[in-house]
């Protein structure tokens, strides 16, 4: 009887309670795409997060960035500090870490990085892409995939086919066990992303929505609406919070009430996640806010 009772206080206690449980400690950032020697094991870990590093970025251009190539990916981020053996040997000393690669970016070369399977059929682009980012992914050990086109040479519905066939075979084919998108608020970039959610969310688990792309000097007011703007965008899907560490960054900065925001979020029950554009960039300001985010997120339960 006592047990009983017991219980049932539990019970009570839990539903009175509010529903910290369904926040999320995931943290995830992007590095590699600058250059700058920046490697895994600069970035500081807190064992009480689930970790996710983005490497940026796998761009399906020519060596030299200057021509698309229909689907065959190659890569583009520092390759000579962030390789295979440097994957392996991080997770296996981290098992809280892993490891993602992400698709297009803002430029290649001294240009725009553009989807544009305008050359090709549908068919042939995921064919290209599952093909060579199948081979990428085996080589280095990944476990997920971020896309992150923000250029387009080609229609909303081509882009939803195209990226919303390839993120579910090579999810079919378990080649990688997590998908996100990284739409910012732009039209152009809307449209196109939108259409992919509507016909394959299914197939996408994180939403890393680039709440940076906003007005610098965003307020948490602003920040808080934007989120339940995106939220509804993007119905049912995990939409995380972010924040970039690069100089002159825009939207709500680390230092003037993101954090503040994260834990209204948190206590709503409604913080999916934290990502970081980017390691790169954190490293000039010796990853200053990298550990406030993952505490916050460790100690969300």
């Amino acid at each position: 009887m006592e047990g009983t009772k017991l219980l049932c206080s539990l019970l009570i206690i839990q539903i009175l309670l509010p529903p910290f449980s369904s926040a999320r400690n995931l943290f995830r950032e992007y590095i590699g795409a600058e250059f700058n020697g920046v490697r895994f094991s600069d970035v500081p870990i807190n064992p009480g997060v689930e970790f996710h590093f983005i490497l940026a970025f796998a761009i399906d251009y020519t060596s030299d960035g200057r021509s698309p190539t229909d689907g065959k990916f190659s890569v583009f981020w520092d390759a000579d500090n962030l390789t295979p053996s440097n994957v392996a040997a991080f997770k296996q000393s981290h098992s809280n870490v892993k490891v993602a690669l992400s698709l297009g970016g803002d430029t290649v070369g001294n240009g725009p990085a553009y989807f544009d399977p305008s050359a090709s059929s549908i068919d042939t682009w995921v064919n290209n892409a599952a093909e060579s980012l199948t081979g990428i992914i085996r080589q280095y050990g990944f476990d997920g995939i971020d896309v992150d086109y923000e250029h387009f040479r080609a229609d909303p519905d081509t882009f939803a086919e195209c990226v919303g066939r390839l993120l579910t075979r090579l999810k079919d084919n378990g080649v990688i066990s997590f998908a996100s998108i990284a739409p910012y608020d732009d039209d152009e970039v809307q449209s196109h992303y939108l259409a992919l959610w509507r016909k394959y969310g299914e197939a996408i688990d994180y939403v890393n929505f680039q709440f940076y792309a906003y007005d610098a000097g965003t307020t948490v007011a602003q920040f808080l609406e934007y989120y339940e703007k995106q939220c509804s965008n993007y119905d049912g899907g995990k939409v995380m919070v972010s924040f970039s560490s690069e100089a002159g960054g825009g939207g709500l900065s680390p230092g003037k009430g993101f954090f503040g925001a994260c834990r209204t979020l948190r206590m709503q029950g409604r913080l999916n996640g934290i990502f970081v554009w980017s390691a790169d960039d954190s490293m000039n300001d010796g990853f200053r806010y990298e550990g406030t985010a993952q505490n916050l997120l460790a100690n969300a339960c």
